[in-house]
C-alpha cells in the first residue's frame, strides 16, 4: 500500500514511523514535511492546506491512502477534494472539522447527543464576556471559537486577564466561548471513527502549560505519557459508550459523518466526566507516546477507517511497556519562537536504547537541521515502568543541544509518584445535564 501523510508536524512524524513499521506499507511518502521525515521518506514541497494541490499529489504518487494531519488542511476541505478525487482518505471533511473548527459548534453537537461537557456561552461582545465571566466565577475559561494550534485558551484567576483575551478576540473578528472551570485530572484519548464505527486507542495524558507545575501560558503540548496506570478501570468503555458514539451518531444523522480521529480531551471531575474539547485529528505530543505503543500495523487501522471497515479490526494490540514524550521548544515559546538556531546532539539522543526523537518545528539550512517552529522536537521512550520511561526520556533530552531552548522537567513525575488523585464520583459519567 503506498501511503501519502500531509502535514509538516510531530504528529506526522509519528505516523510516519508507525507506518513504516507496517509490513502492509509498501511506500510512504510526506507533503511538505520536516527534516525528521525528510531523512526517512520522500518529501514534496506542496502547500498542505491547499485541496488541488494535495490531491494532484496524492494522484501522481498512486497513493491508496492519504492521511490528513493538521487541523488547518482538515478545515481547507483537502479531505473533501481527495474524496472527490476517489482517493481514500483518513480525515473529516470541512464540515466534520467544525468540531474542531468551532468551540460553539462543538458544544451544540454534545448537547444534541447529550456528551457531558462544561456548561458554556458563546460571547461576541464584551459585554456579554463580563456576564459570563461572572456568572461561571473564577477560575475563569475563555476559548476563541476557532482555530489556535492549541493556544487560544486562557485560563485564569485574573478577571481583567479573561476580559483582555476575549477582546482581543473581538478585536480580530471573533467570537469566545467562556465555560466553567473542570477540576480533577485530565485525559486525552483518540477514538478512531469511520463514520459509523469507533475504535479507541491507549488513553493518555499531556501538560498544556509552558513551565513546570502548569505555571504560564497554554501551548500546544509539552509533553505526554501513556497508559494511565491511575485512571478509573472503566474510562474507555465510558468514553465510548457517552461520548464518542454518540458524537459520531450525532454527526452521522446530520449527513456529515465524521471519517478520521475525534480526539477527546477530558477532565474527570467531581461531578464526573466531562469533555473539555474535541479535536478533529491526532494531537502531539499525545501522539509521539500512544503511537509508540501500537503494536497493531498503522496502516491497515487507518485505511479501514477510511473505507468504513473499522467494525471487521481485531482488537489492537499495544506494547506492555510506558512511553513518555517530553517536547524541546524554542526560546520565547509559545509568543513569537525564536528559529534558525542549529539543532546538536539527534544522533546521541537516539543512540540511548528505548528512545528516539521526532520533528516538529524544523528545516533543513544547507545540510544542516536547525528550529523552524514553536515546538521543535519530541524526545520520546519506551520504559518498563513510568520511572524508568521518565529517566530514559530526560536522558535523550540533556543530549539535545538547542541555543535558548526550554522544556519541562516534570511531565508524568506526578504520576510517577502517585500523587495524581481521581475525585470520588468521576469513574463513571453521570447523567445531569449541564448544558446552557
Amino acid at each position: 500500500m503506498k501511503v501519502l501523510v500531509v502535514g509538516p508536524g510531530g504528529r506526522e512524524h509519528a505516523i510516519v514511523r508507525a507506518l513504516l513499521a507496517d509490513p502492509y506499507v509498501s511506500e510512504v511518502h510526506a507533503a511538505p514535511g520536516n527534516a525528521g521525515i525528510a531523512q526517512i521518506v520522500p518529501v514534496h514541497p506542496v502547500n498542505a492546506s491547499d485541496p488541488a494541490a494535495v490531491t494532484e499529489l496524492a494522484r501522481s504518487l498512486g497513493s491508496e491512502l492519504v492521511i490528513v494531519g493538521p487541523e488547518a488542511p482538515l478545515a481547507a476541505g483537502v479531505s473533501d477534494a481527495l474524496r472527490d478525487a476517489g482517493v481514500p482518505v483518513f480525515g473529516p471533511s470541512r464540515e466534520a472539522a467544525q468540531l474542531e473548527a468551532s468551540k460553539a459548534f462543538a458544544k451544540q453537537i454534545m448537547a444534541a447527543a447529550n456528551v457531558p461537557t462544561a456548561m458554556a456561552r458563546v460571547a461576541a461582545t464584551a459585554e456579554e464576556a463580563a456576564d459570563a465571566l461572572d456568572t461561571f466565577g473564577a477560575p475563569y475559561v475563555v476559548k476563541d471559537d476557532g482555530l489556535a494550534a492549541g493556544k487560544g485558551v486562557v485560563v485564569t484567576s485574573d478577571r481583567d486577564e479573561a476580559i483582555a483575551h476575549a477582546q482581543a478576540c473581538f478585536d480580530a473578528g471573533g467570537t469566545v466561548v467562556i465555560e466553567e472551570y473542570l477540576d480533577g485530572p485530565e485525559v486525552s484519548l483518540f477514538v478512531l471513527s469511520d463514520g459509523r464505527h469507533v475504535v479507541p486507542l491507549a488513553p493518555a495524558q499531556d501538560f498544556k502549560r509552558i513551565f513546570d507545575n502548569d505555571e504560564g501560558p497554554n501551548t500546544g503540548g509539552m509533553g505526554a505519557y501513556s497508559p494511565l496506570e491511575w485512571a478509573p478501570a472503566n474510562l474507555v468503555d465510558d468514553v465510548i459508550a457517552r461520548v464518542a458514539q454518540p458524537t459520531v451518531d450525532e454527526m452521522a444523522a446530520r449527513g456529515t459523518p465524521f471519517v478520521g480521529v475525534l480526539y477527546c480531551g477530558l477532565a474527570l471531575t467531581s461531578r464526573g466526566m466531562r469533555v473539555i474539547e474535541f479535536n478533529a485529528r491526532f494531537g502531539d505530543p499525545e501522539t509521539q507516546a500512544v503511537l509508540a505503543r501500537l503494536k497493531t500495523p498503522l496502516g491497515g487501522l487507518l485505511l479501514a477507517a477510511a473505507k468504513g471497515e473499522l467494525d471487521a479490526m481485531e482488537q489492537l494490540k499495544w506494547d506492555a511497556r510506558t512511553a513518555v514524550a517530553v517536547v524541546v521548544a524554542s526560546e520565547n515559546y509559545p509568543d513569537t519562537p525564536r528559529t534558525g538556531d542549529p539543532i546538536l546532539g539527534l544522533v546521541e539522543a537516539e543512540a540511548i536504547e528505548g528512545v528516539h526523537v521526532l520533528h516538529a518545528g524544523t528545516r533543513l539550512d544547507a545540510a544542516e537541521i536547525v528550529s523552524a517552529g514553536g515546538r521543535v522536537l519530541a524526545v520520546v521512550a519506551l520504559g518498563q515502568d513510568l520511572v524508568q520511561a521518565r529517566d530514559l526520556a530526560y536522558a535523550g533530552v540533556a543530549e539535545i543541544g538547542l541555543e535558548g531552548s526550554q522544556h519541562r522537567t516534570d511531565i508524568a513525575l506526578k504520576a510517577s509518584l502517585g500523587e495524581i488523585v481521581v475525585p470520588a464520583g468521576s469513574a463513571g459519567i453521570d447523567n445531569e445535564k449541564e448544558l446552557s
